[in-house]
Parts: structure tokens; C-alpha cells; sequence
């Protein structure tokens, strides 16, 4: 992006053909087919807004302003806007420990946003990172939100779902840059980049996550997105020659400490917070 596809484009390809792959679970017969309750209709339509939707076009569009690392340490944020949901939407009283990482890894991503003066080929990288902070708000609210069904339902029908009601919501965004698109001009290599990012990273990644959101917590599912800014820093390092700067460092050590600090000692019962978002 965006030499060859625009980032709404490239969702457009990257829902609809998860979407697919995910109801071609349907064939497998009647296990795969059970009814939804009418109850849980707004909760999927919402989990394809929060989770499918807004997930994935704040976050293309967001990084094709700004870069790999910053986006990476910014989604680590996902965590800590779990807990802060929490506070709103269940009115949870918070000491003295988890204010402070509340506050020290807010200041990590705020320093990471405003402090920089790095260029991206569109300008300031700044509002690509904001885009992305909206973007890790959105995942966790979905992973709140969609919990309660993996008790209900089996993993592959709710994703189905999600993905079914996130197509949707893209399609009126994503159609006219994915139209606009010249596939002559793309190489074998490109191709495989793109077949990558659809089947790896999104088909994948959406069917292990809620999997693992039928045993684990929200939180400690999104405990795991920690790994992405160590990933992504060697890779951009390496492949793209991106630099590791001091103030990234600083906003790394602000991030990973407010997370430590707020999620430390957090006894709460998980299923007021997973069931906040919308009731039953």
C-alpha cells in the first residue's frame, strides 16, 4: 500500500475472502449449523462492526501512515483500553498501582505519537498512529463483546457470522478502490504477498483467536498481542530498513510498564466486564 492497492481495497479482498473460507465450515454439516438465538443477533452485527469492520479499515488505513513499529507498539494499548472499559461501563474503583500504568502507558503512546518528527511518504506519521489507537480500541471491545458466545456456539459459526455482517459494513467503503485496482501491473511475488495476508495473517489468526477466546479471558487473549512489537521491530528492521530510535525505546518501556502495572494483581470477576459491552 499504496503502490498497488489502497488500504480500503485491500480489506475489501482481505474480508470478503476470509469471509468465504469461513462459511465453507457450512458444508460440514449439521454441527456447523445450529441456530442462532434472537438474542444474539446484535452482538454478532456488533462484533462485525468492532471486530471485522472498523478493526480493519482503521488499522490499513492507519498504517499506510505511519510505520510497522509504531503500529505494533500501539496496538499493545489493546490491554490496557480493556481495562479502562471496565471502568466506565462497570464503574470499577482503581488503586493507586493501575492509575499509575494507566497513566505511564497512555504517555508511552501519546510520546510515540506526538514526539516524533518522522516522515512517512504522505506526511507526519501522527495520524496514522491515531488511526491505529482507534483501531486497538475497536479489538477490545470485540474481544469483550464476543465472548459470551464461544459458551453458546461453536468458534466457527460465530466468526462466520462476524465476518458475514463485517463484509457488509466494508463493501460500500472497500468496492471502489478495489475496482480501481490494475492486476497486470502485479508480479508473482506480489501475489503471494497478498494470498499471505489473507489466508496467514487474517484466516488464520481470526480462527485461532476465537478459539483461544472459548477458554481464555479477553484480556489475556489480548496478553499475546505484547509479542508484536518484538516481531515487528526485528522485521522492519531488517527487511526495510527501518531505525530503531531512542524515543521508540522510551515509549516501548513506558507501554510494556503500564500494561505490567495495571494488569498485576486484577482479580475482578472476567464475566462482568465480558458481558458490560452489551447485555444480554
Amino acid at each position: 500500500m499504496p503502490r498497488l492497492i489502497e488500504p480500503l481495497g485491500f480489506i475489501f479482498i482481505r474480508v470478503g475472502v476470509v469471509m468465504v473460507l469461513f462459511w465453507l465450515s457450512f458444508l460440514g454439516g449439521n454441527k456447523f449449523r445450529d441456530t442462532i438465538d434472537r438474542k444474539d443477533w446484535l452482538r454478532l452485527v456488533l462484533g462485525g462492526l468492532f471486530g471485522v469492520a472498523l478493526n480493519q479499515m482503521l488499522f490499513f488505513t492507519g498504517l499506510n501512515l505511519t510505520f510497522p513499529i509504531h503500529a505494533a507498539l500501539i496496538m499493545m494499548s489493546t490491554p490496557l483500553l480493556i481495562t479502562i472499559i471496565a471502568i466506565f461501563m462497570l464503574r470499577e474503583r482503581i488503586g493507586p498501582v493501575k492509575a499509575a500504568g494507566l497513566i505511564m502507558g497512555v504517555s508511552g503512546a501519546v510520546l510515540l505519537m506526538s514526539a516524533g518528527k518522522e516522515l512517512t511518504i504522505t506526511g507526519s506519521s501522527a495520524i496514522g498512529d491515531v488511526f491505529v489507537l482507534l483501531n486497538a480500541a475497536s479489538y477490545a471491545i470485540y474481544l469483550v463483546m464476543i465472548k459470551p458466545l464461544m459458551h453458546r456456539y461453536r468458534p466457527i459459526i460465530v466468526i462466520r457470522w462476524v465476518f458475514f455482517f463485517g463484509f457488509l459494513m466494508v463493501l460500500p467503503f472497500g468496492w471502489p478502490q478495489f475496482s480501481a485496482i490494475q492486476w497486470s501491473l502485479f508480479t508473482p511475488v506480489n501475489f503471494l504477498a497478498v494470498a499471505f495476508i489473507v489466508v496467514c495473517v487474517t484466516f488464520f489468526t481470526y480462527l485461532w483467536n476465537i478459539y483461544a477466546l472459548k477458554i481464555l479471558s479477553p484480556s489475556i487473549a489480548g496478553a499475546y498481542i505484547y509479542l508484536q512489537p518484538i516481531f515487528a521491530a526485528i522485521i522492519s528492521i531488517v527487511f526495510t530498513g527501518e531505525r530503531l530510535t531512542f524515543i521508540k525505546v522510551i515509549a516501548t518501556l513506558l507501554i510494556f510498564g503500564g500494561v505490567y502495572m495495571v494488569n498485576f494483581g486484577f482479580r475482578r470477576k472476567r464475566k462482568d466486564l465480558e458481558e458490560a459491552i452489551l447485555p444480554e
